[in-house]
């Protein structure tokens, strides 16, 4: 095997004139005077070469074969001239014996001629029979000059027989020797290291490579995610990777003994058509390596948001309407991986019909025919598969395609991977007849309100091109990211998560983790209502304007089409409409505040909205990637959920909230056993706001505390215990109240390495401050340890006693760099003297940083502003931070002049906090 031509290649290195080049220098020099010379000469080649390779696939930026040949061929030329050297110059022997030979051997991916500017240089060194003193310092020497190079070399040293030996024990050097090319040295020892691998290690072995192979890929997407569609892709080992492509053709080469991937056509492994998609995904992918490299100045195989950006700008992806130049280019990104998951599906079906005595298909007509297998609507189905009958099964009656998958759905049958490659031909027979079709749409219900596992089937129908064909919106988002850091998923990925999640949840494999939904979901009138919300809630991301709005307007033409009626038309696109409403009162409303509850129910209206809104909200949430969800989000969900249904169902009766505030303080008196006593004697301290917003764990933390406070005479008490239900830490701080008591304690978190997440901060009837608040450290865990929460609790008080300067500690002290630099979120702050009766709302978005909370919360004091409670929400690399607040009186802010005064002073404190501002944590 050998590299492909390279175009012009003595402009990328002429090994001649490089040699002619060290030949002087040792004239001049000799071997070893000269050998910083030589060193020097071979690095100004390399710099030289790689230069020229960037500016040719900056020319051609997509050129990714080109570029990785070129690459190996820069190499190549190096070690050649190197070897030559050694051999010729530094350890002459003038009649060398049988034993003082070598064959340099490229191996691994730089054997395959793959190579992105900083891949590692693997090489095998094979040398007829041990290696003879002579040969151990050639090696060495060859080693000693790569390094100097600053090449990271991967290499080995082994006899003909050794090599061999050890192939045959170990799976990654088989595989590395599977690739090997012979690159300089002895073509003899070569050609005995290739005769003995093909004749005496791979023999009788291919079935276990291949299955080695499997369970080696299957190990290595699980140390990834197991996702091709998560939004920072290991281009290299990630699932739907240049790894995978590898994998099939090191199966096939195994097997075949083909010399490059175009020789698995004739083999009947590949069609032409897969060949070239193979070829395109390869090329993408190697293109997209290679632009990493170069822009990291290092080996980086992670596509990460910084690294996003800029390979989409050199691979000359521009902005369109709706989609940004980095989305568009990370579309084409999860494209090719989908394409790799469907080649490496159709390789292996392929791959199990040539190794097998008959296929699975035959093994299902025969079973058939000795009446062991059944027929479903005309498919084949035996041992829990089903398949197509005949080749041109789909073309007579394409409605098909979609009976296929909801009969698998409906019987929990896979479907056989040669029904897949056939569905996939055949899914450009899905036209706009098709999709009218009301028995198409009917089965395509079946498969969506599933009730076995819809997740699983709707990932086959949509690998297949099936599920973009027969609805054109969701293939729209096919392959679709964000970018930023809160959605994990594409859009399409996201989707199915999110309908399998529904799923899950129905059939109580959820309960604990999701006990509302599950409570909730026997409830619905209407569940396959919320099977097509669920369904249609993303459909619109990209579009260039409200996904929400623009949905609904999708769900109005597509739900009559499907076969909803019109009162289930009008509910879905109410849920896609309004599926973003209850997470924002949620998360950045006070869910204390009657006008919250008020304002929520006005667009809900019902029980069944409300049920089926809650559960949309839980799995649109929880699908949008693993850490995202939480029990906080749990807690005030359910408590938005409460409250709403208590209002719809007692209306705007005063009675509801006393009833409710008397409920709570029975269930905290018999939380508190012995000192019950406390709620009745601590009544005239706390008004009924306070027993609303509180959950009745906290108030049971709350009332002994306060007590002990009392009791103790303490000025200040703090309290900080590990909150188990919440997944946070509990700080509770009872003081005499005073100004700019907030942004201390808020500064002081910072201090100790904490977040805050929510804070309620309540001033009771004689003029204490009870601030309780949720705190976890910037990876969302609890403090939990005692040494933590000491930490904490000194770092507080040390605030509030002025014992630190906490602008001039904050400004020293070196807070960790966050991922969220790398985006820019325009900063804003908005005003609602509507939200509640009592406060003016303050809404304020901008980058997540360390000490942005405090930060705001300094700005308002300076500002003269009383903060009521604190709702502190992170969307990945946004903050959205809410505030309850009045002036030093207790009234509205009014005029457009103080308004506009408070948002200067918000804006400039977000800024002051601005990496090129100065001091990041002023």
């Amino acid at each position: 095997m050998s590299l492909p031509r390279i175009p012009k290649q003595r402009k990328i290195v002429d090994r001649r004139a490089l040699a002619a080049s060290v030949s002087v220098i040792v004239e001049d020099k000799g071997a070893q005077s000269g050998r910083m010379d030589i060193v020097a000469a071979l690095k100004e080649a390399l710099a030289a070469g790689r230069e020229e390779l960037a500016r040719r696939l900056s020319k051609r930026p997509g050129a990714g074969h080109e570029h990785a040949h070129g690459q190996a061929f820069l190499i190549d030329q190096l070690i050649r001239v190197i070897h030559d050297h050694v051999v010729d110059d530094v350890y002459p022997v003038g009649n060398r014996s049988s034993g003082e030979r070598i064959a340099l051997l490229a191996v691994g991916g730089y054997g395959r001629g793959e190579m992105a500017p900083f891949s590692d240089v693997d090489l095998a060194f094979i040398t007829p029979d041990k290696p003879t003193s002579w040969c151990e310092q050639v090696i060495e020497a060859i080693l000693y000059y790569l390094w100097d190079l600053g090449l990271q070399v991967g290499h080995s040293s082994r006899s003909l027989a050794e090599s061999a030996r050890m192939a045959q024990g170990d799976l990654t050097i088989r595989t590395a020797l599977l690739e090997a090319r012979f690159l300089w040295g002895d073509q003899d020892v070569y050609d005995a290291a290739r005769d003995l691998f093909w004749g005496e290690v791979v023999p009788g072995s291919q079935n276990a490579f291949v299955q080695e192979k499997l369970v080696e890929r299957n190990e290595r997407h699980k140390r990834m995610g197991d996702s091709r569609y998560v939004v920072e892709p290991n281009v290299k080992d990630g699932k739907g990777g240049l790894r995978d492509l590898q994998t099939l053709y090191w199966m096939g080469k195994y097997l075949h003994r083909v010399h490059s991937a175009a020789e698995l056509v004739e083999k009947g492994l590949f069609t032409q058509k897969e060949y070239r998609q193979f070829r395109r995904a390869e090329s993408f992918l190697l293109a997209v390596r290679a632009h990493m490299h170069t822009i990291a100045g290092r080996g980086e195989d992670r596509l990460t948001f910084d690294l996003q950006r800029e390979v989409a700008d050199r691979m000359n992806y521009a902005d369109r309407p709706g989609k940004s130049a980095v989305e568009r280019f990370m579309q084409m990104y999860f494209l090719q991986a989908k394409h790799v998951g469907h080649l490496t599906g159709l390789f292996l079906s392929h791959l199990e019909e040539q190794t097998a005595e008959r296929s699975r298909v035959a093994e299902l007509l025969n079973a058939m025919r000795k009446g062991r297998a059944k027929k479903i609507d005309g498919f084949l189905v035996h041992d829990g598969t089903i398949a197509a009958p005949k080749d041109d099964w789909f073309a007579t009656d394409p409605v098909r395609l979609i009976e296929l998958f909801a009969i698998a759905e409906r019987e929990g049958l896979e479907v056989h991977p040669g029904t897949i490659r056939i569905a996939r031909r055949d899914a450009a027979l899905i036209t706009a007849k098709v999709r009218k079709d009301k028995r198409a749409n009917a089965l395509f219900l079946d498969v969506l309100a599933g009730k076995n596992d819809p997740e699983t089937v709707l990932r086959w129908m949509n690998e297949a091109g099936v599920f973009g064909r027969f609805v054109p919106d969701f293939g729209k988002v096919n392959a679709q990211m964000q970018f930023d850091m809160y959605h994990h998923y594409t859009v399409d990925e996201h989707t199915i998560r999110a309908i399998g999640l529904l799923s899950e949840i129905e059939r109580g494999k959820l309960a604990d983790d999701h006990p509302l939904a599950s409570e909730l979901l026997p409830k619905l009138a209407n569940r396959r209502v919320l099977y097509v919300a669920t369904l249609l809630h993303d459909i619109a991301k990209g579009r260039g304007g409200d996904h929400s709005v623009l949905g609904a307007e999708v769900a109005l033409k597509l739900c009559p089409r499907l076969g909803l009626d019109a009162k289930e038309t009008e509910l879905v696109a109410w849920l896609v409409r309004y599926h973003l409403w209850m997470s924002a009162f949620a998360f950045k409303r006070d869910l204390a505040d009657p006008k919250t509850i008020t304002d929520f129910v006005t667009e809900v209206h019902t029980l069944e909205r409300l049920r089926l809104l809650t559960v949309l909200t839980i799995v649109d949430i929880r699908a949008v990637g693993p850490s995202v969800w939480n029990s906080w989000k749990r807690q005030l969900l359910s408590d938005l959920f409460e409250a709403a249904q208590e209002r719809l169902r007692l209306g705007h009766k005063t009675h509801g909230r006393a009833e409710r505030v008397a409920a709570k303080k029975e269930r905290v008196a018999e939380m508190l056993g012995k000192q019950a006593h406390l709620v009745e004697d601590l009544s005239n301290a706390f008004d009924d706001a306070y027993w609303i917003a509180e959950p009745e764990e906290v108030i049971a933390i709350n009332l002994p505390h306060y007590q002990a406070a009392l009791d103790g005479d303490q000025s200040l008490s703090i309290n900080a215990e590990y909150y188990a239900s919440l997944g946070a830490t509990l700080v509770t701080v009872i003081s005499d109240d005073h100004p700019g008591l907030f942004y201390r304690i808020a500064g002081a978190i910072t201090l100790a390495g904490g977040n805050i997440i929510d804070a309620r901060i309540h001033t009771n009837r004689v003029g204490k401050a009870v601030d309780n608040l949720l705190v976890q450290d910037p990876l969302g865990n609890p403090f939990r340890e005692a040494q933590q929460i000491a930490r904490l609790k000194k770092s507080i008080e040390d605030s509030l006693l002025d014992r630190i300067d906490m602008v001039s500690s904050l400004a020293k002290r070196p807070l960790k760099q966050m991922r969220a630099e790398h985006f820019r979120i325009a900063p804003q702050v908005g005003f609602d003297n509507d939200a509640s009766n009592r406060f003016t709302v303050i809404e304020v978005n901008a980058t997540d940083r360390p000490a942005l909370l405090n930060r705001l919360t300094r700005a308002m004091f300076e500002q003269s502003l009383l903060i009521n409670s604190a709702h502190i929400t992170h969307y990945g690399e946004r903050a959205v931070d809410t505030f309850y607040v009045t002036d030093l009186l207790g009234a509205k802010l009014q005029s457009a002049e103080r308004l506009e005064k408070v948002e200067r002073a918000l804006l400039d404190a977000i800024a002051a906090g601005e990496p090129d501002a100065g001091t990041r944590a002023a």
